[in-house]
């Protein structure tokens, strides 16, 4: 079954450079995609080429990756701040050819401490009754 999720996202370096005073709040490039794939598959967050162009991400890498239709080359970029269900943490991203979804993997959802639930879609860990448990940072 295919579940969807909205994501918010901001440049991470946008929100230190406000942090430091050499920004403007309003200058922060950022976007909200109300589709995102929750994609269990996958273990990061990873973005089409268009939405990490939007974001003005850097490249800081190149990274070997496995895929489902076997394994390419990715290139890992700048952190962005990522917000679901009113929950925030920042993390690198990879790319995605363009026309891809943007995939929010595995390692997303742990740092959130999210479930997939068959019926209802994306939903706060049960285990933890509501409350915001995470792994030791």
């Amino acid at each position: 079954m295919r579940h969807t999720t909205q994501i918010e996202l901001e440049n991470l370096y946008d929100l230190v450079a406000v942090k430091l005073g050499v920004m403007n709040p309003e200058e922060v490039r950022r976007t909200t995609v109300t589709d995102a794939l929750v994609d269990t598959g996958a273990t990061g967050l990873c973005l089409p080429t268009s939405v990490i162009e939007q974001l003005g991400l850097t490249p800081i890498e190149t990274t070997r990756a496995r895929t489902a239709t076997g394994i390419v080359d990715r290139i890992v970029y700048s952190e962005v701040q990522f917000t679901i269900l009113e929950r925030t943490r920042s993390m690198p991203v990879t790319d995605l050819p363009e026309g891809s979804p943007v995939l929010v993997g595995h390692m997303v959802l742990e740092h959130l401490d999210l479930c997939v639930d068959i019926k209802e879609g994306l939903i706060y860990n049960p285990a933890h009754d509501g409350e915001w448990i995470t792994e030791i940072l």
